[in-house]
C-alpha cells in the first residue's frame, strides 16, 4: 500500500513540475515578446541616450514604426528598419501598427500597391523606400495598409518592415 501512495505521490509532483514549467515558460515568453509602436507626431525627435539633454539622431514622421529593445524611465530605446538605435519619449510612441518599405534601398524603384492580396490585382499605386504606412490587416503574406494621403491597397508583406 506505501509503494503506491509513492508512486502516486511522484506522479503528482511531476504534473506539478509540469505545470510550473509550462507557466514560467508562458510568462517570459510573453515578457520576451518583441513590442513594436510607431510615433504619434511629426518632427519627433530620436536622440543618443534617454533624456532631452543628449543630441537628436533623427526626426521622425507620423506612423515611424520602431521595435522596443530596452526602456529607462519615460524613455524607450528602440531600433528603426535599417537598424540604427536611439531614445524617443514613451509619449510620444503608441501601439498603433505600422510599416514601413524596406525594399528598393539606394535605388529610385518603386513596389506596387496592388487592390487585393495577391499579383493578379490591379495596381493602384507604388511607394519607394521608407514610404510609411497605417496597417489595416495581414493576409497571406499581403498587408492591406493605407498611406496618410488616403491610398488604400495591399502591398507584399516581404517589402515592409514593421507590424
Amino acid at each position: 500500500m506505501a509503494c503506491k501512495n509513492i508512486k502516486k505521490e511522484k506522479k503528482r509532483i511531476f504534473w506539478i513540475l509540469l505545470l510550473l514549467l509550462f507557466l514560467t515558460w508562458s510568462v517570459c515568453g510573453q515578457a520576451a515578446a518583441i513590442t513594436m509602436v510607431s510615433v504619434t507626431g511629426n518632427n519627433v525627435n530620436l536622440r543618443k541616450g534617454p533624456s532631452d539633454q543628449y543630441p537628436v539622431i533623427w526626426e521622425l514622421g507620423q506612423g515611424f514604426p520602431l521595435r522596443v529593445i530596452g526602456s529607462q524611465g519615460n524613455w524607450l530605446k528602440v531600433t528603426d528598419f535599417e537598424d540604427d538605435v536611439g531614445w524617443i519619449f514613451k509619449d510620444l510612441v503608441a501601439r498603433k501598427p505600422h510599416l514601413i518599405v524596406k525594399a528598393n534601398k539606394n535605388s529610385k524603384a518603386r513596389i506596387n500597391i496592388r487592390s487585393g492580396p495577391g499579383r493578379k490585382y490591379k495596381i493602384v499605386g507604388k511607394a519607394e523606400y521608407g514610404v510609411v504606412f497605417e496597417t489595416l490587416q495581414q493576409k497571406d503574406g499581403w498587408a492591406k495598409v493605407r498611406h496618410e494621403r488616403g491610398l488604400t491597397g495591399w502591398i507584399k508583406r516581404s517589402l515592409l518592415w514593421g507590424w
